[in-house]
């Protein structure tokens, strides 16, 4: 088999972009060479050198460790277009000139390796264009890129093909992209602003004219646009701001320069008052004020009838508010019927995307369902614009808008295509499950089938395509109100939590005893696994609530122990169980995944024990955990180490519910630990968990063995004593802070005994469980817990 290796990128450009995409390369385990202009002074490559540092302070931020910004090599065109001649991939992502770009590329030319890919990150410049400087040989190695910002935490790229372009090269890099840097990949015909940002500053400007229309102001139509929306929670203005007015108003003029002929050229006109902020140098977020500024702690938005900045907090109207938790087609018939303005201003926006998508879907995209993604991918939308017109009812859909256009209040008087009431999609919709509507190839086509989509059980699809639904797909073995055990190929047994946000609550601990049970039986092992981003986000306080109530905490220490064994019937299993971590665990959840024989976690994993938010300690053996880690890496380095050493960082971790913001630093912290596998993609999770259950049981598993460890013992519990009461008496924490930690100290340093003593686990067990229910009779953890119960949010006492 043929296969695309990727040993090293080059990244030309060290701005933004440039830099961003670069410590995602080696966020990835990608090694990257970052290029800039030489420096006028100083050494050559301070351009890119001072970008790799800048990537250390920006947030969100853009390494999964800060550290890691030193395995960025900064060059410069000048001193180093040699090192190109070693990278598979060569990514230009300088700024929007085509005469920079192009310039660039008659210098590069001769240095890019014979079988190197060349690609453009250019966010809406003709990639054909581009290719016509370079020599013959690269034409058909060269595409578009297109990253949206920042790289890291946005799913969706871009890639454009030229007419020179060779088939296989997109598919190599779509193969890469997807599986190596965890990026959901759209194939975009070469027009201006390609798919997200042509569709998307559309309907932003669309947006924008819409809330003058009706009088709305910049906080509450953020809100309506937001999450109860269905969209990201930036909605429009503050959106615009986080990306950036400059960079705004540079997509918007290139539809501007490229779309003279465009039914819709009137509505890409530069609206007058994002003009007169980038005028001013608001420029958004990154210059400190644009439709929003922050002044203190307070978050002021622009009136622009003042031209001045007053108070935000504007919510949607509590009726709009109603309408928008309907379902789609009476969702959008009593938006369009309304008289409220909010709710006419949401239905214009609405007809104004519809229409938009139906006009241009033939020029910039394959199917209907790339404009979907692309929405989804790159706007954060919960689904796209055809996705939710077919919801709604496609047909009564398409009449209202026409309704809109003939009546002269679209944003165009151009009609909707034929095929949107004619033949296959009036009868059935955009999306099948045969594919989505083409309208260049008048049919329904499929996903493109790659051989890397192999690796997604449940690749990502639109409403109405029939996918697979996970929690109802395979053979299911077991089932119970929080767990369901269920199997694709007979081989692994897969546990999925199904209850909200996958809580810890006895019904899962009796799955995960069952699901060990069963596969001890029949199965290679067993994989936890939900479809969704949370792993689990901790136990489930509420649900021993009556048991408290009635019993008090004596009442609960029971359940606390049936929670701990079950976690060491898991650790102890005679087959491996794996944990595939995406998105939160927490917790009881983080104590799941570490009681495991391995686990995956995707990039975005987020670990830590938080219970000292509700004024409790860890008590599903987590702290056992911490104590045990101690002594084995202890081991490792000396026999005569000194375990205190190893055990303070677990100690503080859980001392401050450090939460691990990525899988690299969840490693860094010893939730993740050697053998532990990062998966960049999220849908391949699945895939990789199961294999590695196979593996391991194919490699002739065991558990490990069950053997008593050393302590650090009550010496260091008062050496940590003491530093914590530095910090309290300064002020640092509170003195319910300072009760929780030290009894997390007693736990992982083992109690009242002498350093060196040998324990077991169950002992240490013993120890979270008094500490714990303790805990559960203070005031002061009653108040935490019922502030958590209440807001969600923790209560600080």
């Amino acid at each position: 088999m043929n296969r695309f290796s990727v040993r090293k990128v080059a990244v030309l450009g060290a701005g933004v972009m440039g830099a961003q995409i670069a410590a995602h390369l080696v966020n990835c385990r990608v090694p990257v060479v970052l290029f800039d202009l030489p420096a006028k002074e100083g050494p050559k490559s301070a351009i890119a050198t001072k970008a790799i540092d800048n990537l250390k302070k920006i947030k969100p931020a853009p390494l999964g460790l800060a550290d890691e910004a030193a395995l960025i090599q900064p060059a410069n065109y000048e001193e180093h277009l040699a090192l190109l001649a070693d990278c598979d991939l060569v990514i230009e992502a300088i700024a929007e000139r085509m005469d920079w770009k192009l310039d660039l590329y008659t210098k590069i030319a001769p240095f890019v390796a014979p079988h190197a890919l060349l690609a453009s990150n250019t966010s809406g410049l003709s990639i054909t264009k581009l290719s016509e400087v370079l020599p013959e040989a690269i034409r058909p190695r060269f595409c578009g890129i297109h990253f949206f910002n920042p790289p890291r935490y946005m799913a969706l790229v871009e890639l454009i093909d030229t007419p020179a372009t060779r088939p296989e090269v997109l598919d190599e890099l779509e193969a890469f992209v997807t599986t190596t840097l965890g990026k959901s990949v759209v194939r975009a015909k070469d027009s201006p602003n390609f798919i997200a940002n042509r569709v998307g500053i559309a309907g932003m400007l669309a947006t924008m004219k819409e809330a003058e229309t009706y009088g709305l102001s910049y906080d509450v139509v953020d809100d309506l646009t937001g999450k109860k929306f269905g969209r990201a929670s930036s909605g429009t203005f503050r959106t615009a701001d986080v990306v950036g007015l400059d960079t705004m108003a540079h997509v918007i003029k290139t539809l501007q320069d490229n779309l003279a002929d465009d039914p819709f050229y009137a509505s890409y006109a530069t609206p007058a008052v994002l003009k007169a902020l980038i005028d001013k140098g608001a420029l958004g977020q990154k210059a400190g004020a644009g439709f929003y500024k922050k002044v203190g702690k307070d978050i002021l938005r622009l009136d622009p009838a003042k031209a001045d900045y007053v108070p935000a907090g504007g919510k949607a109207d509590p009726l709009v508010d109603r309408i928008l938790k309907k379902a789609p087609a009476e969702r959008l018939k009593l938006l369009r019927e309304s008289t409220n303005p909010q709710a006419k201003f949401l239905w214009a926006i609405l007809r104004d995307a519809f229409h938009y998508g139906a006009v241009h879907l033939e020029s910039i995209a394959e199917t209907a369902r790339d404009v979907d993604f692309a929405m989804r991918w790159g706007f954060g939308s919960k689904q796209g614009p055809f996705e939710l017109w077919q919801a709604a009812g496609w047909t009564q859909v398409a009449e209202w808008v026409k309704a809109d256009i003939d009546a002269g209040q679209a944003l165009s008087s151009a009609p909707l295509p034929a095929w949107v009431f004619e033949g296959p999609v009036a009868e059935r919709g955009v999306h099948t499950p045969e594919g989505s509507w083409s309208p260049a190839a008048k049919a329904f086509v499929p996903q493109r089938r790659l051989p890397v989509y192999t690796r997604q059980h449940f690749r990502e699809d639109v409403l109405g395509s029939g996918a697979a639904e996970p929690l109802k797909s395979g053979t299911e073995v077991w089932k119970n109100d929080d767990v369901r055990l269920w199997t694709l190929d007979g081989e692994v047994l897969i546990t999925s939590i199904t209850c909200k946000l996958h809580l810890i609550s006895p019904g899962v601990v009796e799955g995960l005893l069952k699901a060990v049970e069963l596969a001890e039986q029949s199965y290679a092992g067993v994989v936890i696994w939900s479809p969704d981003d949370v792993f689990s986000a901790g136990a489930n306080l509420e649900s021993l609530m009556p048991v408290f109530m009635k019993h008090g905490s004596k009442g609960i220490k029971p359940e606390v122990k049936k929670l701990q064994d079950a976690l060491l019937r898991v650790r102890y299993a005679q087959v491996p169980v794996v944990a595939a971590v995406r998105g939160i665990a927490l917790g009881g959840g983080n104590e799941v995944a570490i009681h495991c024989a391995r686990r995956v976690a995707a990039m975005e994993s987020y670990m830590g024990f938080v219970e000292v938010g509700v004024g409790l300690v860890p008590a599903g053996g987590g702290l056992a955990y911490v104590a045990r880690r101690a002594a084995e890496m202890a081991a490792a380095g000396n026999a005569n180490a000194d375990i205190q050493k190893f055990l303070i960082d677990g100690f503080t971790s859980a001392a401050m519910a450090k939460v691990g913001t990525s899988a690299l630093e969840n490693r860094k912290l010893g939730y993740l630990i050697d053998g532990d596998i990062v998966v960049p993609h999220k849908d391949e999770l699945l895939f990789v968990a199961a294999a590695q259950v196979k593996a391991l049981s194919a490699s002739g598993y065991r558990p490990p063995v069950r053997t008593l460890f050393p302590v650090a013992g009550r010496n260091a519990t008062a050496t940590i004593q003491g530093q914590l009461a530095n910090m309290r008496d300064g002020g640092f924490v509170s003195a319910h802070d300072f009760h929780i930690a030290m009894l997390i100290a007693e736990v992982v340093c083992g109690g009242d005994v002498d350093g060196g003593s040998l324990v077991t686990e169950e002992y240490l067990h013993t120890l979270e469980r008094d500490r714990f229910c303790a805990l559960l009779d203070h005031p002061k953890t009653q108040e935490r817990i019922m502030g958590m119960l209440q807001t969600g949010k923790p209560v600080r006492n």
